[in-house]
């Protein structure tokens, strides 16, 4: 079972506290170190959230000497799609934004995991309520990074903020302003002795986590929300559903799920770049299951991260290798 809130937060610690400003940075074009990547206070994005940001990670492998960064592509060609959107112009294609990001590694050197955080966003300074005719920046950075949410299981609570529809507010975008949608909920639940928020849609469906998707097992059917739940249509999400199917076996359906099904589910967990696969084994106070992780959210999870870690070399396009 769960321990307290308080103790399991312990596990992402890092993440309460400020990023150092000691690494490398790359901004409209140029490397420069991260303290120096500076943006006025009159831009468009600072003042209205007219931003697009995308989370990857990347994974130290000591033995092979190698940091594999997992589903680099995947994650570009999200964030193109993401910034139409907003009407933001990337520098680049998927490919140029790629090797932009494996030079950014090679700079600053890592030697553990490491999560990257490119950022598009309305450069302009302007304090026009609009989308047309406001010039792009792009900027990215990186920093070391642990896991987001505890793996050894958490508790969740649903949220009393519904989540933003796609006619108000898209959730299938990474949009920086949206995440106020998210931090209220979050904040929430942690207030709720939780770790993590389950959002409900407006017609009362279960829709994700505060940042993360979720998968419940029931009768050994593996299930998850639609994309037109107004969920982020997650990278991490799709790695889940190729694993479970390829590689387990096991029935995956996507359909609208109640929440009161959460209750009475077998298992819960929640995947995301940030959030890996992080089972939850307690939901409004009711524990999943028997309380503790689940078979199928352990299994989803050692084969993850071995795959991810270049242990298992299964999914090779999956992986980068950052060194030559």
């Amino acid at each position: 079972m769960a321990s307290s809130v308080h103790e399991r937060m312990k596990e992402t610690a890092a993440l309460g506290t400020e990023i150092p400003e000691t690494g490398w940075a790359y901004q409209d074009g140029v490397f420069k170190r991260l303290a120096d990547a500076h943006v006025s206070l009159a831009t468009h994005a600072l003042n209205y959230g007219t931003g697009v940001f995308e989370g990857i990670r990347a994974y130290w492998n000591a033995t092979q000497e190698q940091l594999y960064v997992f589903r680099l592509r995947e994650h570009f060609e999200r964030m193109r799609d993401n910034c139409k959107l907003l009407r933001i112009e990337l520098p680049g294609d998927s490919a140029a934004l790629s090797e932009v990001t494996l030079e950014l590694l090679r700079k600053n050197e890592f030697r553990t995991d490491v999560y990257i955080r490119p950022l598009a966003y309305k450069a302009a300074r302007s304090i026009k309520v609009a989308l047309h005719d406001l010039r792009s920046g792009f900027g990215m950075f990186a920093f070391p990074i642990g896991a987001y949410l505890p793996t050894s299981g958490l508790a969740a609570r649903t949220a009393t903020w519904r989540r933003t529809a796609d006619d108000a507010i898209p959730a299938r975008g990474k949009l920086t302003g949206a995440y106020i949608n998210t931090a209220l909920a979050v904040d929430e639940a942690h207030d709720a002795n939780a770790d993590e928020s389950i959002f409900l849609t407006r017609d009362g469906h279960v829709s994700e986590g505060g940042s993360a998707n979720l998968f419940m097992v029931r009768g050994g059917e593996l299930i998850t929300p639609s994309v037109t739940d107004d969920i982020l249509e997650g990278i991490t999400r799709d790695t889940v559903i190729a694993i479970a199917r390829e590689e387990l076996g096991l029935t995956v359906t996507e359909r609208a799920i109640d929440r009161t099904e959460l209750f009475i589910a077998d298992e819960v967990f929640f995947c995301g770049t940030g959030a890996q696969v992080a089972p939850c084994v307690k939901v409004d106070g009711r524990e999943v299951g028997d309380g503790a992780i689940g078979p199928v959210a352990r299994r989803i999870g050692d084969v993850y991260f071995a795959i991810a870690r270049g242990d298992d070399k299964r999914h090779a396009a999956w992986r980068t290798a950052v060194q030559r």
